[in-house]
This record gives structure tokens, sequence and C-alpha cells, in this order.
């Protein structure tokens, strides 16, 4: 065949397919994932520390929601939008918008409240958001024993003075003596399994981070206990 025929004929056939370039799906590295058999069920955590304050005093710091900006990682804006008072049938209620931020992430969610004062405080997303699948954060408080070798020894952040005035702890333990044993459960899953890929091993640091940031806001309001 002359050598322009034989290029005319090259030039004819069926050219080859070649796929365009695509992200790689890192769905099936979420834990989230559906193909991992789990469901989508939550990833949960669960931390514990005793800490030298009493049932009281960590319950309140909880319960102030509005608060939360100043010492819960990665919480930018807290606001309460609905109270119900605490009654001998059923504990306290709130309702507050809350915005969380970490990354390029940035997601705004209406919370539901439960406080039983001095024992615990749950909080859990209404609903479903676009960051969000599922989210609940669960602290609860007990008397511990004064002799416990899990005390915390951390240092207080600062040689000032407390203002609030620390009560005399002598004779018999009360229920709201302390120091007290603070349990916090984290739960939460992320609608879109991307996002959990992206976070998954840094968000598996958050309960711990939330304990230490906790921890020191008790030494900021009442002292090193």
């Amino acid at each position: 065949m002359p050598p322009l025929a034989h290029f005319a004929s090259r030039c004819c056939r069926s050219p080859v397919k070649r796929s365009l370039f695509t992200l790689p799906d890192l769905s099936s590295l979420s834990p989230f994932s559906e193909s991992n058999g789990n469901n989508q069920q939550p990833q949960t955590y669960h931390e514990r520390k005793i800490l030298p304050y009493k049932p009281s005093e960590l319950y309140n710091l909880v319960a102030d929601v509005d608060s939360y900006p100043q010492f819960i990682p990665f919480c930018l804006s807290a606001r309460v939008l609905s109270r119900t008072p605490t009654s001998a049938e059923s504990p306290g209620a709130m309702q507050a918008e809350m915005t969380v931020g970490f990354y390029s992430f940035k997601e705004s969610y209406v919370s539901d409240i439960k406080c039983r004062p001095n024992e615990s405080v749950e909080v859990v997303a209404a609903s479903s958001t676009p960051l969000f699948r599922s989210l609940s954060t669960v602290w609860r408080f007990q008397p511990a024993s004064p002799q416990s070798p899990h005390l915390s020894s951390k240092p207080p952040l600062s040689t000032a003075p407390s203002t609030t005035e620390a009560p005399a702890r002598t004779g018999a333990q009360s229920p709201d003596s302390g120091p007290t044993l603070v349990t916090l459960d984290l739960a939460f899953s992320f609608a879109n399994p991307v996002h959990a890929a992206v976070s998954a091993t840094f968000f598996g640091q958050v309960s711990k981070m939330t304990v230490k940031a906790f921890e020191e806001r008790c030494m900021e309001i009442y002292g090193p206990g």
C-alpha cells in the first residue's frame, strides 16, 4: 500500500476512546459509607475525667449555652432561642441555634437541650443538616472520691486570684461536694461521605479536645479547685 494511502487508512479508523479524568471516590474511605456494612451508624466517643470541683459548678458551666463559643472547640456561636424551666416531672429544656466551623466547613443548626440540674446536660441536633446526619453530646456529673488517684494535677492557667470563693470541704461528703467525675459522650455522623473521609482523623480528637478545653474553663472560672 502506498505510504499516503496507508496514512489515510489509519486516520479513518475509529479513534481509541479515553475516559475523562475523574476525582477518586472517597466514600469507601468513610466510616459512614454503606459499603462498610454499618448502615451509616454514628461514630461514638467516650471521655471521662475527675475534676476537683462540685457537680453543681461543672453543671452550671455546661448549662450556660451562650458561653459555648468561649471554650467549646469549633463552636463559633451559640444563642438560646427558648427555655422551659425544670420541674419535678421533667428536666429543663432549651432550644439553641449553634454554628460550628472547621477546615472549610461551616454549619448552623438548632439543638434540643435537656438539663437535669447537677446531673447531666444533653445536646442533640434537632434535625439533620447539610453537614451532619446526626450530632449529640451528653455531659454527666457524678460525685467522686476525694482520694481518687485520677484527680487533675494540671496547674492553673494564671496566678490571678479566683473571683469565686471555694467553699470549705470538710466532714461528710455531700452529693454536691467535689471532686466530680465528668463523662462526655459524643456521637455524630456526616451527611456526606466525602466530609466524613476528610474529617475522620481530625474529628476523632474532638472529644479529647473538648474535655481539655472544659478543664481549662473550670480553672479560669473557679481556680485550681
